[in-house]
């Protein structure tokens, strides 16, 4: 407002005999490389930011008496998680002169390192205390873009939704670390591992805050224009179909046809993890379909059979089911895209091609390359690998990532085991109480329950 005022008085006094004043003001502000300013790229930035703190948040407040730590818990791990990232990445990725680049497409990348955590913190949610979470997300983050440098820079693969890189990894290290904090009395069942009709109301906001926000994770770091188009395009109509088919199965393999609220809460998403790995590929709406109802399907069987199977044989408890929701989709994403990468041809993407698969594009002193760039101008020079090639890499770079999850999940599993570190006991696990001030009715059902059957006993 000052500078306003100040602006207002320098007209007047300049121009007190005009009819006229022209001025000549500033455009936006553009990045230092002239390219596509800030406002770009900052609506995929708010997007995530729903996503990070509110889809996660009360997704993971479904248990009856830990609604508190579920979503404050997130809202701590994410907060640091980010800022952790920003480092770690900058260190690895966008460091120039000393110096670490900030930008919003930075940002952007860091809350991926987030989901990364978070979806890990899926696997252990309710039996883990914050200093543990910290601990995690502290090492899980070095892990993770070590990874993601290696397969990006080395490797060179194509993962715009991050089912490789985001999906896999997470939901393999999550599970190495569930897997060394085995708790074997939980197997018996837990009176607070259970939800209320308030409690699913509020995770359910979550699961809508995810469906709604998907598109813009899974296209905010793809080509602006028509790959980006295909990104959003792909990843609604994948969410569309795996939420058909997750409310047809719930109420085929329900007892009495009735849905079942989590698989409201977590099958419906399932389609925009299995569309990850084509989303910006000329894929046709219907393999998209496809891919929706087939990861919802995975996904669906995963919760009813194959968690209990972990829990019980494999001394994998899996809190979350982030395995059915991210693992079983991520894989099956993959080989959708190792498929997608074969069948690609100039014939079906033209130039495009070679943006696309960047790294199938003619190696610099190559005279193709120079027709390409006639036709697609700022063309870089390539590998010149051919798809088979590329579709092996691909397939490499799933084995490396989940082989690189799995170690630092079961080693970060191990750091978290150390008695400092203020793990909740059996008893305390699923309760807010341990670890905040809780309103005096906030088991009040459960009181109710145990108070009925100490007189039924009578």
């Amino acid at each position: 407002m000052h500078t306003a005022l100040k602006l207002n008085e320098v007209i007047s006094k300049k121009s007190k005999e005009a009819k006229l004043v022209l001025l000549n003001m500033p455009g936006p502000p553009r990045n230092r490389v002239g390219d596509e300013n800030l406002y770009k790229d900052y609506p995929f930035f708010g997007d995530i930011q729903v996503i990070i703190f509110l889809g996660f948040g009360c997704l993971f407040s479904f248990f009856r008496l830990y609604g508190f730590g579920g979503m404050v818990f997130n809202f701590l791990t994410a907060t640091f998680t980010i800022q952790w990232a920003i480092l770690v990445q900058g260190y690895f990725q966008f460091s120039q002169n000393g110096y670490i680049l900030l930008g919003v497409i930075n940002l952007i990348n860091a809350e991926f390192a987030c989901a990364v955590v978070l979806i890990s913190f899926g696997a252990v949610l309710g039996k883990t205390s914050p200093l543990q979470l910290l601990i995690m997300a502290l090492l899980e983050v070095p892990v993770f873009c070590a990874t993601e440098w290696f397969v990006l820079k080395y490797l060179r693969i194509n993962d715009a939704g991050g089912s490789i890189l985001i999906h896999l990894f997470s939901c393999y290290f999550g599970l190495g670390v569930t897997f060394v904090l085995y708790r074997p009395q939980l197997n018996k069942g837990h009176a607070k591992e259970n939800t209320s009709y308030h409690s699913d109301i509020l995770s359910v906001m979550g699961t809508l805050f995810l469906w709604v926000f998907w598109p813009s994770f899974n296209s905010a770091l793809t080509f602006k224009g028509d790959d980006q188009h295909r990104a959003i395009l792909h990843t609604f109509i994948g969410l569309c179909a795996s939420t058909l088919t997750a409310f047809a199965l719930s109420f085929l393999l329900n007892k009495k046809g009735k849905l079942t609220m989590a698989d409201v809460q977590n099958v419906t998403l399932a389609g925009g993890v299995t569309v990850g790995a084509t989303v910006d590929m000329m894929i046709s709406p219907a393999a998209a379909y496809a891919l929706g109802m087939a990861g919802a399907t995975a996904c669906m069987l995963g919760y009813k059979y194959l968690t209990p199977f972990l829990a019980q044989r494999c001394r994998i408890q899996d809190q979350c089911g982030i395995h059915n929701l991210h693992g079983l989709t991520g894989l099956i994403s993959c080989a959708a895209g190792i498929c997608a990468i074969l069948w690609a041809s100039e014939e079906v993407y033209g130039p495009s091609l070679y943006e696309i698969f960047a790294h199938r594009a003619p190696v610099a002193d190559d005279p193709k390359l120079v027709e390409l760039q006639q036709l697609v101008p700022g063309l870089a020079p390539g590998l010149g690998r051919t798809a088979q090639e590329q579709a092996l890499i691909q397939a490499a770079a799933v084995g490396l990532t989940i082989g690189v999850a799995v170690m630092g999940g079961v080693f970060t599993g191990f750091i978290l085991r150390l008695p400092f570190l203020s793990a909740p006991s059996d008893e305390f696990c699923f309760d807010d109480e341990l670890f905040f001030y809780v309103p005096h009715d906030y088991d009040a059902r459960l009181q109710r329950i145990r108070f009925t059957t100490e007189d039924s006993a009578e």
